[in-house]
């Protein structure tokens, strides 16, 4: 049965783009709030948020910073924050995991196990001028992998829920719906299971159709009762969330996850991307949920359980 609501997600700035590729990525914290509003006035339920250095635009894992961003979002509108507990794959654990604790969120990221998540095929696409950090974070991915381990995956869980804070488990690969539904069956996973598919990072599953098909009817035989919803990298961004949102699932859109509005046409915001599929929402029969909606079919607390 397709749900009617459908939770549009805003991935708005990641940690892989650079200012040097698109103008229009917010680096700043008053970027990313001005840009989280702007795409919950568009549609969208949940803003992913990552920090950046608002001098340099590395990946950063200050909590002044990724409090300012928060605090500030919440002040304007009542969108649910997800905040990822994936900021760089250079950081430790505990550098991840912070955030958890110090904010306690209604929805943070889980990455649902270890994988070779390789970018370095973007160093040869850096504009004249990128920062150093840039090449060095993302030609470094070429050897190195992203640790998801099942002690740390059980840190992250039972850190979450211990806080009030749903997991929002990222699964890159069929292995990694194993890995959610071995914790459900010791009983360390009890919050309602929340999958995000992602699909086109190299060292993941391709961005096809019949990868997303694959990956839910997995979980279906797995998991049982689960809600879910996919991004895609790149290119196959709108593509796999108009299948997404006719399979009945919610999508995430976000200059995170891809630059461009159309072929060869920098997208101008992450509203821009939410307005997209928000009409594409409406012209299969459903309607983009609002926060609240969200909230209630994910079993979220509430912004006011929140510390920010």
């Amino acid at each position: 049965m397709i749900q009617k609501k459908a939770i549009l997600t805003a991935a708005i700035s990641g940690a892989v783009h650079t200012a040097e590729m698109s103008p229009y990525l917010p680096i700043t914290p008053a970027e990313i709030i001005s840009q989280s509003v702007e795409a919950y006035e568009a549609g969208a339920a949940v803003v992913h948020i990552h920090a950046r250095d608002p001098e340099t635009g590395e990946p950063t894992s200050d909590l002044e910073v990724m409090g300012e961003i928060i605090a500030g979002i919440k002040r304007r509108c009542d969108v649910v924050i997800c905040i990822t507990t994936g900021a760089s794959q250079m950081m430790t654990t505990q550098e991840r995991l912070a955030v958890v604790p110090r904010f306690q969120p209604e929805l943070a990221s889980c990455n649902a196990g270890s994988m070779n998540f390789v970018l370095a095929g973007l160093v040869d696409h850096l504009p004249d001028g990128s920062p150093e950090w840039a090449r060095r974070y993302l030609g470094g991915t070429y050897d190195n992998v992203f640790s998801n381990t099942y002690l740390g995956l059980e840190t992250y869980i039972r850190t979450m829920q211990e806080n009030g804070t749903v997991p929002e488990f990222e699964v890159y690969d069929a292995g990694m719906i194993n890995n959610i539904a071995y914790f459900q069956r010791k009983g360390i996973l009890t919050a309602p299971i929340y999958i995000q598919f992602v699909l086109g990072i190299q060292g993941g599953l391709p961005a096809t159709v019949d990868n997303l098909v694959f990956l839910r009817t997995t979980a279906e035989r797995q998991l049982g009762s689960f809600h879910w919803s996919v991004a895609a990298a790149g290119k196959a961004q709108f593509p796999i969330a108009a299948a997404g949102l006719a399979m009945g699932g919610g999508v995430r859109v976000g200059l995170e996850d891809n630059l461009y509005i159309r072929p060869h046409e920098l997208a101008k915001s992450n509203a821009q991307q939410i307005q997209a599929v928000a009409e594409i929402v409406k012209i299969l029969g459903r309607e983009p949920a609002a926060p609240e909606e969200a909230r209630q079919i994910l079993g979220l607390k509430g912004s006011s359980q929140t510390h920010y």
